[in-house]
């Protein structure tokens, strides 16, 4: 299963880049994968990280996942996708509401999302300082510290994990502030 759903995610996501970037954007699905297999050997979950963008961003609809990867791995897409129809900000809030209620396995895809999205921020951070966020169609960077300092506490279920801990120190180094600042927002 892991394998199609590489291939599949390969396929819907051909001649797409990272934001701002030349990097293919297939790399962020692989990414996101990868972490979840260090937290969990769910085949299912792992898939669902490969395809967590295919509807959102590149045209896949849930019927199309349901028949090819059954209804769990469709539904856990389902909890990752926004509502691409919404404001930024409306589609942000809507993403930390319903984290509040999710389930352990949605929060596991969310980490792994966000922890590949943090990682290339801090990188590209380093690289380029506060010019980073014109890349973004959202430029201003306090908005993007409230949304991902904000997963730290609804994701505060996976503290234990490595790569919550990873999480958090990146939001310490992207958006400033000490570890408990970040960590008490």
């Amino acid at each position: 299963m892991i394998t199609r759903a590489a291939k599949f995610a390969e396929q819907a996501h051909k001649g797409m880049f990272r934001k701002g970037t030349s990097i293919p954007y297939i790399t962020h699905p692989l990414e996101t994968a990868l972490i979840t297999a260090m937290m969990t050997d769910d085949e299912e979950l792992i898939a669902a990280a490969l395809l967590h963008d295919t509807v959102e961003d590149a045209g896949v609809t849930y019927r199309e996942l349901q028949e090819q990867f059954g209804v769990r791995v469709a539904r856990l897409v389902a909890e990752e996708s926004e509502d691409k129809s919404k404001s930024w900000l409306e589609r942000k809030g809507c993403t930390l509401a319903h984290l509040k209620d999710a389930d352990r396995d949605t929060k596991l895809l969310t980490l792994a999302d966000k922890l590949s999205n943090i990682r290339s921020m801090a990188r590209d951070y380093i690289l380029v300082g506060e010019g980073l966020w014109e890349r973004f169609n959202v430029r201003q960077k306090e908005l993007h510290a409230w949304y991902y300092t904000s997963m730290i506490e609804l994701l505060r279920e996976l503290d234990g994990m490595p790569e919550y801990q990873e999480y958090v120190e990146l939001c310490r180094r992207v958006f400033g502030g000490s570890k408990g600042e970040c960590a008490g927002i």
